[in-house]
């Protein structure tokens, strides 16, 4: 995400404070060797395992892995009719998974005949990730979607004064959060449970999941639904989050101040 997504390079329109111009497309490719065994399970069967993956960095979107066709059970692949065209690296043919009874319709695609300038896609097929059982990078199972080498997330323990608001209602508040920063994203303030009141949420039935955080528990107030989330088993770049909950809705004000002191 931090090379295509604004301010990053390959963006459609990079940050301001450069001392450089980019001379060449808009839309910008981008692709380097994933450094680690990847592999893709579909009713049992390891339908994909490679040592030699590619992410490709498109403008606007995120990494996809590639790998070569010999690292592919293509005897579980039947071909169908449905294609697509990318302006930018040609005709996409497109497979459907089959094991047994199951089938994950149209779930791989690649360019046969890729654009001239995308001439490295030959050779190379691509997996719709949610349309796989399980992924595995080396021998843990990861959830999204494989981690951007250049997406980072850090968690720092702050001093700053951190209020949450419901119509005037002091919600939590706390001097002790953790500040999380995360390419791409603004800053969130982690508060921990204790210094919140708690009685006042309600857990919600959403889940989300990312790649670098890992599952999120989501909670409601009165009249600000899935206003909070927390994670209960943070991924090792998050561990200090854990046991905090963090606040974003459009009813609720989050006043933040200085350390006292300062």
């Amino acid at each position: 995400m931090s090379l295509t997504m604004r301010p990053g390079p390959l963006a459609g329109s990079p940050g301001d404070e450069v001392n450089f111009s980019l001379d060449g497309p808009k839309h910008r490719l981008f692709m380097h060797g994933f450094p680690r065994r990847v592999r893709a399970r579909f009713a049992g069967e390891t339908v994909l395992d490679t040592e030699r993956g590619r992410l490709l960095h498109e403008t606007g979107l995120l990494p996809v892995l590639y790998v070569p066709e010999e690292d592919v059970r293509t005897d579980l692949l039947e071909q169908t009719a449905h294609s697509t065209y990318c302006p930018f690296k040609g005709d996409a043919a497109y497979w459907t998974v089959r094991v047994g009874g199951r089938a994950a319709e149209n779930a791989v695609w690649a360019y046969p005949e890729p654009k001239p300038e995308s001439e490295w896609l030959r050779g190379l097929m691509a997996f719709y990730w949610g349309r796989m059982d399980a992924w595995f990078d080396e021998d843990e199972e990861v959830r999204g979607h494989l981690r951007d080498p250049f997406h980072r997330v850090d968690a720092r323990a702050s001093s700053r004064r951190v209020r949450v608001l419901l119509d005037g209602e002091v919600v939590a508040e706390t001097e002790r959060p953790k500040v999380l920063s995360e390419t791409g994203l603004p800053n969130r303030f982690y508060i921990p449970a204790g210094d919140v009141r708690l009685g006042l949420l309600s857990e919600s039935t959403k889940r989300t999941v990312c790649p670098y955080k890992g599952e999120a528990t989501y909670w409601s107030l009165d009249g600000a639904e899935d206003a909070a989330w927390s994670y209960e088993d943070p991924l090792e770049a998050t561990v200090k989050v854990g046991g905090h909950l963090c606040f974003d809705h459009e009813a609720l004000t989050i006043e933040t101040e200085p350390p006292p002191g300062t």
